[in-house]
């Protein structure tokens, strides 16, 4: 279960839970198919969903929305690969504007709105596969009021896929997405056929949008107030820098400047989208045309399935249950590039930020826990897409709105003011869009804030979980520090905590004295000075370096910078131990105060009553009383 465990504060292996030095990567085209899952399975839903939003509008509305994807989607993640190519997104650009508790917040917040997505990616594509089940024309009526069960089941398939490895994900998403797209290609020229065939059928169209809109610049203005509600169109985006670490770099690509890693994704960003792009205007052009509208409407056969009905209807009965049988196989598969978005995106963060246990660094309790929520979320909703996908919008154009901010201030940063215009153009589109949707579908934000609040919630719980774990993943002596140390190691080593407020002399001074007279440490008795900067307290894990100081010509000290003072000075112990195989003694003064107020500053500012809390991490971190540093207090 915990096969691929990997420190997250360096590396993450990703899904396939193989060491960094044995991940390969796969070619682009490959991923590509991975990340089109998630994009080019919304073909099962989209024209459907446009036909109902836009009603005679829908090809409209469709162009509108391929043109927000093609110049404004693409450059926009084209971007996001260039600045966060490891898989971190628009997520990791925004978390280096802000720091200290606000940003984790920040972080934390995003996390909740990728969760939304990506999690109602897999519960609504799983629903919608059901839907194409349940509704073939040789299962009606079997299968009906069993839905519920039958999306739990695909969900944990799924799951049971990246239990046994990432690989075969990869694999078999390229097989799915290959099949799916040739068998729409024949439905699109299919349908392109008989509306060619049918010229009244384009006649009879465009005099019912003329008499139902007027001219024009009108259905224009139209199409640009109802295309927001086709937003499930842009969803593959996030998850393709999400998956970018599985992309194939070049041979000299380095951690630092994947050069080909991110000329890869932004192959397979392009590709997709001018693919997808000549789906849904084709798509929906043929739906909207051929398809009744009253078929559109709930109950209505082309309800959620609109190419599946033209598939029967014009292609008979055989290939019309091929087309279901593809379209149910990678709308249930689609959650794949979902999961593999999550277990990059989460791990990078929570338990980086101590707000996820240990375990959630390895990939399969991680795919357990998920496939656990998509359960639960599954039976909430009743395996209803209709009723998820207000959140699976939300998700998604939140998403997108922080991209193009983010991307909008990487330009200005860089000085590159045409790009910064341009992004601060797009963001605008996105953030209206977003606004439009959310107030036409609250729902999606009541269900993103119940996530967002649930992984508030959950890190908070686990930080305050592991408050006294030893969090330091290395010790690090300059050379003056070494000296000091190599002084001291020939008798017991005393050192003193010391709170650095002015560091005049007259400091160091009534210190020493106190501690000697508290202890009744002898004169002659070597003691040296440890004092602990507190840099960003809401960080979890760093290394620590110790730099030795001569203050006023006589005072040595030992100085540190740590995110916790009592977690540096416990580490420091360990550490002198280790090198001397002496069990160091440190001398505190009790802090004045309540005892909860200081551990709440303890918790989020690193400060605190730090005596008793760096006895308390040294117990935890050596449990032999008879190895453990030795604390005093006076």
């Amino acid at each position: 279960m915990l096969e691929g465990l990997s420190d997250m504060a360096k590396h993450h292996p990703g899904p396939d839970a193989q060491a960094p030095e044995a991940h390969k990567g796969q070619r682009w085209w490959k991923v590509m198919c991975l990340t089109g899952l998630d994009y080019f399975s919304t073909l099962g839903y989209q024209p459907g969903i446009a036909a109902l939003a836009a009603g005679l509008l829908s090809p409209v509305a469709t162009i509108v929305l391929v043109l927000v994807t093609l110049f404004g989607a693409l450059p926009v993640y084209r971007r996001v690969a260039q600045e966060s190519p490891h898989g971190e997104g628009s997520i990791a650009m925004l978390e280096r504007l802000l720091s200290f508790w606000k940003g984790k917040l920040f972080v934390l917040t995003l996390l909740g709105f990728a969760a939304t997505d990506f999690l109602i990616t897999i519960t609504l594509s799983a629903a919608d596969a059901t839907a194409h089940l349940v509704e073939n024309p040789h299962l009606t009526g079997t299968l009906h009021g069993h839905q519920v069960v039958i999306t739990l089941l695909l969900v944990a398939l799924l799951g049971a896929v990246f239990l046994k490895g990432f690989t075969e994900a990869i694999g078999l998403a390229v097989a799915l997405v290959a099949v799916y797209l040739a068998l729409n290609v024949v439905v699109v020229v299919v349908g392109l056929y008989h509306v060619i065939a049918a010229p009244h059928v384009i006649t009879d169209w465009s005099s019912a949008l003329t008499a139902q809109h007027g001219n024009p610049v009108v259905m224009i203005g139209v199409a640009l107030v109802v295309f927001p509600k086709l937003a499930l169109g842009l969803s593959g985006f996030e998850t393709g820098v999400a998956v970018m670490p599985h992309i194939e770099g070049d041979p000299d690509d380095t951690e630092e400047r994947p050069t080909g890693r991110i000329r890869g994704t932004r192959k397979l960003l392009t590709a997709a989208a001018v693919i997808m792009s000549a789906f849904l205007i084709t798509t929906s052009f043929i739906t909207t045309l051929l398809i009744p509208a009253d078929e559109f409407q709930t109950g209505g056969k082309a309800n959620g399935r609109a190419l599946a009905y033209l598939a029967h209807q014009y292609l008979g009965g055989a290939f019309g249950s091929i087309y279901d049988l593809s379209t149910i196989a990678i709308l249930w598969f689609a959650g794949a590039s979902a999961m593999a978005g999550l277990l990059n995106l989460m791990p990078r963060y929570l338990p980086r930020y101590g707000m996820a246990p240990h375990w959630a660094r390895a990939v399969r309790p991680m795919v357990m826990v998920l496939t656990a929520v998509a359960f639960l979320v599954t039976w909430l909703f009743d395996a209803d897409v209709d009723a998820q996908g207000g959140a699976y919008a939300t998700g998604v154009l939140v998403l997108i709105s922080s991209a193009a901010i983010a991307v909008t201030i990487a330009a200005r940063r860089a000085g590159q003011r045409g790009w910064t215009v341009a992004f601060a153009a797009i963001s605008l589109v996105f953030v209206y869009t977003t606004a439009i949707n959310v107030a036409e579908r609250p729902d999606g934000v009541k269900i993103g804030a119940c996530f967002i609040a649930g992984i508030i919630l959950v890190s908070l719980l686990s930080r305050l979980a592991r408050a006294f774990e030893l969090r330091v993943t290395s010790v690090n002596f300059d050379d003056t520090a070494e000296r000091f140390l190599r002084d001291c190691a020939h008798r017991t080593i005393r050192l003193i905590a010391n709170e650095p407020n002015s560091r005049d002399m007259a400091e160091y001074r009534d210190k020493l004295r106190q501690i000697r007279a508290d202890n009744d440490l002898p004169a002659e008795d070597d003691l040296v000075f440890v004092e602990v900067t507190v840099r960003d307290p809401s960080d979890f894990e760093a290394e620590l370096t110790v730099r030795g100081e001569v203050m006023h010509d006589r005072y040595r000290v030992l100085a540190l910078e740590s995110s916790s003072v009592p977690n540096a000075l416990a580490a420091l112990l360990l550490h002198v131990r280790d090198l001397t195989g002496q069990q160091p003694h440190m001398y505190f003064e009790w802090t004045e105060g309540n005892p909860f107020a200081q551990f709440l500053r303890f918790f989020l500012f690193g400060q605190g009553e730090v005596a008793p809390v760096t006895r308390e991490v040294l117990r935890e971190a050596e449990p032999d009383r008879n190895r453990r540093p030795r604390v005093h207090v006076g």
